[in-house]
């Protein structure tokens, strides 16, 4: 039998907040990797572990995963307003850019989608700004829910606009209009 070429670590979240629905996290040598939204299922943890570490060993261990959970947890009472969790972001250099630049938006705080490509030199990208902000492997933790439309209008979320508009209103943000497509209303 072939040994893994690493092991890689998750466990569930559960919280009040998410309605009775589950988080995954998944953890790397290096910090974490992947965290699902409650619409999402285990089967991300999958695929993440097959495109960015195949072979790799999956085990469940809430031990471990322990300051994350509990920081995660810490964001939905509202007690805590930053992050202080290593993380083991993979992507392209743009994606890298983008869930930096997220990581600068201030608890409380929303930016505009062309406001992020603009702060990014990159103005014209709004709509790439738009594919890798939907791509953060690592949602709240990389506030990829502080970046609406323009006109403080939410828009496509992948965790659905009701989870975007409670996060933000954890947050203190008020002033946005869900517009967003029917597919992500309801989710």
């Amino acid at each position: 039998m072939k040994e893994p070429i690493c092991t890689l670590f998750w466990a569930p979240l559960r919280h009040r907040r998410l309605d009775g629905r589950t988080l995954y996290l998944l953890v790397t040598e290096k910090g974490l990797g992947r965290m699902t939204w409650p619409v999402e299922t285990m089967d991300a943890l999958l695929r993440w572990r097959d495109r960015h570490a195949p072979g790799a060993d999956l085990r469940e261990d809430a031990a471990r995963l322990a300051p994350y959970t509990e920081q995660v947890s810490e964001y939905l009472e509202g007690s805590r307003q930053r992050f202080t969790l290593p993380l083991d972001l993979r992507g392209t250099p743009f994606q890298l850019a983008v869930w930096d630049a997220l990581q600068r938006i201030p608890y409380g705080e929303s930016r505009s989608y062309s406001q992020l490509a603009a702060a990014l030199g990159r103005p014209q990208a709004v709509r790439a700004v738009g594919t890798a902000n939907g791509a953060n492997p690592v949602p709240i933790i990389v506030p990829c829910h502080r970046v609406m439309g323009k006109n403080n209008e939410l828009t496509g979320f992948r965790g659905g606009l009701p989870m975007k508009a409670a996060l933000l209103r954890l947050e203190g943000v008020e002033g946005f209009a869900v517009k967003g497509h029917a597919r992500y209303q309801h989710i």
